[in-house]
């Protein structure tokens, strides 16, 4: 990889991921529901799941589609930041890495 760019704005992370058809997720990865979340970012086919289907049970480790504004109250709350891969003409890389500010 030739380089990276650490984004912190929620616009420049918006833009980011929807060029690349991504959305935000997270990940209950606490073994009491609810109670530990992990951001994500969901690409390509995933971020397009069927929204309007019936709730399915949060279990550990259950990956849930959310609006930006409850993603980035996570990511601005725990004081992240997001990683990704510079760009290249021609390429559209969805390498990310969600990391500590």
């Amino acid at each position: 990889m030739s380089g990276t760019v650490t984004l912190t704005e929620r616009e420049a992370i918006r833009e980011w991921a929807a060029a690349r058809m991504g959305a935000p997720a997270i990940v209950d990865i606490s073994p009491a529901s609810g109670t530990q979340p992990m951001l994500m970012l969901v690409f390509d086919q995933i971020a397009y799941q069927d929204n309007d289907r019936a709730e399915d049970v949060q279990t550990a480790g259950g990956r849930s589609l959310v609006e930006w504004s409850e993603w980035f109250d996570i990511f601005d709350r725990e004081g992240l930041a997001l990683v990704v891969a510079a760009d290249r003409p021609g390429i559209r890389d969805s390498w990310h890495q969600i990391i500590r500010r």
